[in-house]
């Protein structure tokens, strides 16, 4: 997979993957796609894009906000992927979404259209373990990989499951609560993603309020990949000047 040769790419290098996150749809889905490709040419290494949702219960005030332009403007799933079909970004695409959207879409229609699309994987918070499978073996006919989510209050057991059914990498929220910027790493998560690697060699990427180079730099060594989403996102609404902020974020990878 795609998003594997990714990871191994990066590892060799030494390089923690740079995965940021846009809202499909925000300010405008056009400019949503053309701030994706604005990300790839300025370091991304795996662009995540989020479906909006009218109830995402881990989406912090920042892209609860963003959710709620895109909806005021009619964003949905179709648009989205009918949107990215011809887009070629140069870096592989991930699409966020809680599944209320996927299942009401369809399955395999989903799947042949994200395929269509250039999608490589999917990210789904409110997915379990336990009604997994029948995603997971439909998506890999597809060769698109699913990722799951594992929290610090996750038990051992669930780290446990959660390794052995993630294929590409494994999302760690990074503390309890919700997404946003935050001005600090929590003090836990070290020893929370050494539970994690005790469980699993695969990739571990981190999100949920890494907002910061200082935050990215900490990382080294301790996981695989982050993801940034809120603090570009506020730096996009309010006009600042945020491509030197992924330029920052990216160069806090190397070293």
């Amino acid at each position: 997979m795609i998003l594997t040769e990714t990871f191994e790419r990066l590892r060799r290098r030494d390089e923690l993957v740079f995965m940021p996150y846009q809202t499909a749809g925000f300010p405008t889905l056009a400019q949503s796609l053309d701030n994706l490709q604005t990300l790839a040419e300025n370091g991304a290494d795996i662009l995540e894009l989020g479906i909006p949702f009218s109830d995402p219960i881990a989406d912090g005030p920042t892209i609860q906000h963003s959710s709620q332009v895109a909806l005021r403007e009619g964003v949905c799933l179709k648009d989205v992927l009918a949107a990215l079909r011809g887009r070629s970004f140069g870096c592989p695409l991930v699409l966020m979404s809680y599944l209320n959207p996927l299942i009401a879409y369809g399955q395999e229609r989903l799947l042949t259209e994200m395929r269509a699309a250039g999608v490589a994987g999917l990210i789904v918070p409110d997915l379990a373990l336990e009604e997994a499978d029948g995603w997971r073996a439909a998506a890999g006919a597809h060769d698109i990989s699913i990722a799951f989510l594992l929290a610090p209050t996750s038990p051992e057991d669930q780290i446990r499951r959660t390794a052995e059914v993630s294929d590409s990498f494994i999302y760690a929220v990074s503390l309890t609560g919700t997404t946003g910027a935050r001005s600090a790493l929590h003090a836990g998560l070290p020893d929370f993603l050494n539970r994690i690697r005790a469980a699993s060699d695969k990739p571990v990427v981190v999100g949920f309020g890494i907002s910061a180079p200082e935050h990215v730099r900490a990382l080294r060594g301790l996981a695989d990949g982050v993801v940034v989403a809120s603090r570009i996102i506020d730096a996009i609404r309010r006009g600042a000047e945020w491509i030197e902020l992924v330029r920052s974020l990216k160069a806090a990878t190397r070293s």
